[in-house]
C-alpha cells in the first residue's frame, strides 16, 4: 500500500516507515511503469520531441521566479555557500530556464519530453503523493490553436500506446474567469479564494464567496456561479454568453483543430476547468480516465513564463503523472 514498507514475509514494517505521501516500487510495478514510459517515450520521440534532464534541485530563486505561488510546495535545503536549493515540484519551470541559456538562439519551435520524478509538500492526512513520476512534453516557440491541437492530439496518442483506452481531455481557458473578474470590477484581493474554490471544484464555496461580493449585478453573479458548470461538446461553447463569450472564440479555433487531428470526439470543453499555477496565460488542459477518479495529468498554454528567464516565447505543454496513468490502466483491465 501507498505510503507502507513491507517486510519479506508481506508485513509492514512499522519500526522502519517512510514519509506520508511516498511510496516503494517493487520490481513487478516497476517493470510496468518502465513498459508505459518506454511506450509513451516513443510516442513522444516520434512525434519529433527530444528527452531532456534537469537537476532534481534548482536554486530557489530561479524556480520562484518562474511561479511566486508554488514556492510553499518545495522542500529546501542549502548548498555549502548557504545558497537556498529547492527539490523541483515540476519540469515546465526548469525547462523554461534551459530554452532561456542553452537554447538562446535557437530558431523556434522547439520540441521537448522528459520523464523525472517531481516533489511537492502536502498536508498530512490528504492522500496525495509528496513524490511523483512525471511524462511530459514541451511545444516552444508555437502560438495558437494548432499548437494547443498538436499537444492534445500527441497526449491522446501517448495514452493510446500505453494502454489505456477510456481517456479524455478536459480543455477550458485559465483565462477566462480571470478575465470576467476584471470586467465585472471585482477586487485584485477578492480573485484569490474566488479562483482557490475553482480549482478544488467547490462549487458550492465558489457560490458563497460570489454571494459575498459588492457591487455585482444579479446577471454578474449568476454568469460567476453558472459558468463552471457548462461542460460538455462544442455545444457549450456555442451556450456561453456574454460577455464570456467572446473569451471562449480561441477554443473554437482549437475545437477546429481538433477536428484535423481527428481527436475532438476525445476532448470535454469545460468552462469551469483552472490550473493551480498561475503561469497560465490560455487554453488549459486535464486529462481524466472515467475507470478511476483522479486527474492523470494536465497542463496548459504559457506565454509570459519564458519571458521570466530572458527570452519571450510562447509556449505550451502537458505533464502526466505515470503512476496514476498505471492505476488507470489497471482499473480499465478490471472493467473489461
Amino acid at each position: 500500500m501507498r505510503g507502507e514498507q513491507r517486510s519479506g514475509a508481506g508485513q509492514p514494517a512499522r519500526t522502519a516507515p517512510i514519509p506520508p505521501g511516498t511510496r516503494d516500487v517493487l520490481p513487478d510495478e516497476m517493470r510496468e511503469l518502465r513498459e508505459i514510459s518506454a511506450r509513451m517515450r516513443s510516442t513522444f520521440e516520434g512525434a519529433g520531441y527530444g528527452e531532456v534532464h534537469t537537476p532534481a534541485v534548482e536554486y530557489e530563486e530561479v524556480l520562484r521566479r518562474g511561479e511566486e505561488r508554488a514556492a510553499g510546495a518545495r522542500y529546501r535545503t542549502f548548498d555549502e555557500q548557504g545558497e537556498v536549493l529547492a527539490l523541483r515540484s515540476d519540469m515546465t519551470i526548469p525547462i523554461a530556464r534551459v530554452v532561456a541559456t542553452r537554447y538562446a538562439d535557437a530558431e523556434p519551435p522547439l520540441r521537448f519530453c522528459y520523464f523525472a520524478h517531481a516533489w511537492r509538500a502536502v498536508e498530512r492526512g490528504v492522500g496525495e503523493p509528496r513524490e511523483f513520476l512525471q511524462a511530459g512534453l514541451e511545444l516552444i516557440g508555437a502560438q495558437g490553436p494548432q499548437a494547443e491541437a498538436e499537444v492534445v492530439a500527441l497526449t491522446v496518442a501517448a495514452l493510446d500506446a500505453a494502454g489505456l483506452r477510456r481517456h479524455r481531455i478536459g480543455v477550458g481557458d485559465g483565462s477566462l474567469y480571470r478575465t470576467l473578474l476584471g470586467s465585472f470590477g471585482v477586487p485584485e484581493e477578492r480573485h484569490l479564494p474566488l479562483l482557490a474554490a475553482l480549482s478544488r471544484r467547490d462549487l458550492v464555496g465558489l457560490e458563497m464567496e460570489v454571494r459575498s461580493l459588492e457591487r455585482l449585478s444579479e446577471r454578474e453573479r449568476e454568469l460567476l456561479i453558472g459558468l463552471p458548470e457548462l461542460r460538455g461538446g462544442r455545444e457549450v461553447l456555442e451556450g456561453a454568453a456574454d460577455p464570456a463569450a467572446a473569451a471562449v472564440e480561441g477554443l473554437h479555433a482549437l475545437h477546429d483543430a481538433l477536428e484535423e487531428r481527428e481527436v475532438a470526439d476525445r476532448v470535454i470543453f469545460d468552462l469551469g476547468l483552472v490550473r493551480e499555477l498561475g503561469y497560465y496565460t490560455g487554453a488549459v488542459f486535464e486529462v481524466y480516465d472515467p475507470a478511476v477518479g483522479f486527474a492523470l495529468g494536465g497542463g496548459g498554454r504559457y506565454d509570459d513564463l519564458l519571458g521570466r528567464f530572458g527570452r519571450e516565447l510562447p509556449a505550451c505543454g502537458i505533464a502526466l503523472d505515470v503512476q496514476r496513468v498505471h492505476m488507470a490502466q489497471a482499473a480499465e483491465e478490471a472493467l473489461a
